[in-house]
């Protein structure tokens, strides 16, 4: 517990608590937000090489570049070159080079230009390389990488092909109409699914044989010579990971070695057979994990071992620091629990060191000790734990509430580097000893606007549901706000429906706070964080307990004194904006909604979207002619007559992920209803509008939605009479 208090002080550097000299949010302050992501840890534990991320609002576009810090203090200092895009810093086990990608394509940095980094004078010019690819460093000095053979140059086409400059006019491999004159056709012609993808638009089409590239294994050195192929196989080898003494190469393959193409053919098929609720549910054995000496591979041969027959599949190898056990983490059924186990190279039964666990590890790193230091989310928070394999005992080493990601250690697994925030303050880089002692705040590129902006805190709080399920909820009181007065609410619900609310700094959160509203937010049954069992609690019961769970968090919170139930709103996106309008089809104790990249109709998204199908066979238990009974029973479209409450629409005309023909049926059956209702769709924007949009587009809608509940939900006799007649 001292451990813990002590963290959380340090930690507190980055919350910056309402002052009085403060002010609220303003939608102007969005471009001022700079993100940390993409930690890298040097191998000696000195330096943290990290992406950061800025917003030029002339230029509606956003800037990313790497950036390097000393573990032991002082400034940061750019690394990349100025105004030259660049991300994901990785190091080369050795610690001397690091490398980055570019605008200028592959850059690499070498350890004694690191000080003149430091010092801001820039005096060494990167390298620019045409290959180099980081990976697990065993002790001999070379590293494995995983590559498709598909990624091997390939002889060019014999023959002149009439339709190479024609773009769509092609005709894909295996079509049997052609275009009558392809000078003349610009349409598309698709024969292959999927066709188009969420932020990559329409796919282009084959031209040949569908051909299944089985992953091989590569080594390479250090210094970036050519890789070196050292297999080749009818089969994929996946998730690789080198033993510590560089004698062993652990790796995860079909369960019988099948060819990748048996493999995707059968799975082709079976994408195709009528759901079987036993196939997708029963535990079952997809791959296993085999290991060949590297020494074999060298020499040619590179025969896989067994290490056992597991149910499951197994992902996130690593070897001990003996190199005579192998972790991994897996879940014996689609919908189970997710563990992390402990076998011994040379075979036989697995341990299971998470048994009974709540959570779910998220990455994990073994330590010189033989101790594993793990990951997971918790709730909304986030933790660090330390496991002993032998005993499966589990240990605090770091909590609180605050949200950690993007984890990154030195060789020995002494520190570890991560991406920091919490409700109150935008991302910074931390670091902290694996003991976590030490914990320090290395950037502060949110100082300043920090100092200025009353970022909102949230109270945390949790209560007992439906079936006695306890579930995870905050609030967030205005700017300003005022003890005895009585203020509007908003209900935010979040996307998935497997995903999670955080401990995080959120913009849209703090853009609502800022305006003067109370902003509530749950991760009701359905959302991860919280284990298997919560989160697939919903399968076949989309709008059941989940929408229960919403609404006793809404009846809590009208219970305050200082909230109006008059004057509530409610918006979500994706599945959350489906359930914003499935609440409005099921009470009219919202005064005003706004959805976003809506699910309204699932039978149909099923058809338009570029990833329903497995989602929605899986969770809906089949196909829409298969199960539209299910399917109509969850869809709002199905119930929209019962909507009243004034709505505004939000969709991207390229969202492919949620069609934007949903957003089309919605806004045609309100208007005809006489329901008050608004339609913005976003040129040049995907599903990711929200979160990796144009800033222009992306603040214009923060914009609007602070419009439509200002004018539905404030005391100002705009909204009221229309509210007193709904």
């Amino acid at each position: 517990m001292k451990r813990l208090a002590c963290t959380l002080l340090l930690f507190a550097g980055i919350a910056h608590a309402q002052s009085p000299a403060k002010r609220a949010f303003t939608l102007a302050d969005w471009y001022r937000v700079t993100t940390v992501r993409q930690p890298a840890m040097s191998p000696d534990g000195k330096w943290v090489a990290f992406t950061v991320t800025t917003v030029r609002e002339a230029e509606n576009k956003r800037q990313s570049e790497v950036w390097i810090a000393a573990t032991g203090g002082g400034s940061p200092t750019r690394i990349s070159p100025s105004n030259i895009e660049s991300s994901t810093p990785r190091w080369a086990p050795d610690g001397k080079t690091l490398v980055l990608t570019s605008a200028m394509g592959l850059l690499r940095y070498r350890a004694d230009n690191f000080a003149a980094y430091r010092a801001n004078t820039f005096a060494a010019t990167p390298e620019k390389v045409d290959r180099f690819q980081v990976g697990d460093m065993p002790a001999n000095k070379a590293f494995m990488v995983w590559s498709a053979a598909g990624d091997r140059p390939r002889p060019a086409p014999s023959g002149t092909d009439p339709y190479a400059s024609m773009g769509q006019s092609r005709p894909p491999y295996g079509s049997i109409t052609r275009p009558v004159d392809p000078k003349r056709f610009d349409g598309r012609q698709i024969v292959d699914f999927p066709f188009r993808s969420n932020d990559q638009g329409y796919l282009p089409v084959r031209t040949g044989p569908r051909e299944f590239n089985a992953a091989q294994l590569f080594i390479q050195s250090v210094d970036g010579t050519p890789r070196r192929q050292l297999t080749s196989t009818a089969y994929s080898h996946r998730n690789e990971a080198v033993s510590p003494d560089g004698q062993w190469i652990a790796f995860v393959a079909d369960a019988s070695l099948r060819p990748d193409s048996v493999v995707a053919a059968e799975a082709d098929s079976v994408a195709l057979l009528p759901y079987d609720e036993k196939r997708l549910t029963a535990d079952r054995n997809d791959q296993d994990i085999y290991v060949v000496p590297t020494t074999a591979c060298n020499a040619g041969g590179c025969t896989p071992r067994r290490v056992a027959r597991l149910m499951g599949n197994e992902s996130s190898l690593a070897w001990s620091p003996d190199s005579k056990r192998i972790s991994f983490t897996s879940r014996s059924g689609r919908f189970t629990q997710l563990n992390l186990f402990v076998i011994d190279a040379a075979g036989g039964t697995p341990t299971n060191l998470t048994s009974g666990w709540s959570y779910e590890p998220d990455s994990y790193y073994w330590r010189p000790d033989g101790s594993i230091l793990m990951t997971a989310s918790i709730g909304g928070s986030s933790g660090f734990f330390s496991v002993s394999p032998a005993t499966g005992k589990m240990t605090v080493v770091a909590r609180g509430r605050r949200r950690m990601s993007g984890f990154s250690t030195d060789a020995s697994v002494s520190q570890v580097a991560f991406v920091c925030t919490t409700v109150t303050a935008p991302t910074e880089l931390c670091v902290m000893d694996a003991d976590g002692q030490r914990e320090r705040q290395l950037t502060r590129f949110n100082q300043a606007l920090n100092n200025e902006v009353a970022w909102t805190d949230a109270e945390r709080f949790t209560y007992q549901s439906v079936g006695n399920r306890e579930i995870e909820g905050w609030l967030m009181k205005p700017f300003g706000y005022v003890a005895g007065r009585r203020y509007p609410m908003v209900l935010y619900i979040h996307g998935g429906p497997h995903s999670q609310y955080n401990e995080g700094w959120f913009d849209e959160f703090q853009n609502l706070a800022g305006a003067g509203f109370m902003v509530l937010y749950t991760n009701p049954r359905g959302s991860s964080g919280y284990g298997a069992d919560f989160t697939y609690s919903i399968r076949g019961r989309w709008g059941d307990e989940d929408f229960m769970d919403l609404m006793k968090a809404v009846d809590l919170m009208v219970a305050r004194p200082d909230i109006d139930s008059t004057r509530m709103g409610v918006t979500g996106g994706s599945y959350g904006g489906f359930m914003t309008g499935w609440i409005t089809t099921k009470n009219r104790r919202f005064a005003a909604a706004q959805v976003d990249r809506a699910d309204m109709n699932w039978a149909s998204w099923y058809g338009g979207s570029d990833q329903a199908q497995g989602l929605t066979e899986s969770e809906l238990y089949g196909k829409p002619w298969e199960k539209g009974n299910i399917y109509d029973a969850v869809s709002p479209i199905t119930f929209v007559q019962n909507v009243r409450t004034p709505t505004l629409i939000v969709h991207s005309e390229e969202d492919y992920r949620v069609t934007i023909g949903q957003a089309d049926e919605w806004f045609t059956a309100l208007k005809k209803q006489g329901v008050p209702v608004e339609y913005i769709r976003y040129p040049r924007s995907s599903h990711e509008l929200s979160r990796s949009g144009e800033p222009w587009l992306l603040v214009d809608r923060l914009g609007r939605l602070r419009d439509w509940f200002a004018y539905w939900l404030k005391d100002d006799g705009r909204g009221t009479a229309e509210r007193g007649r709904r």
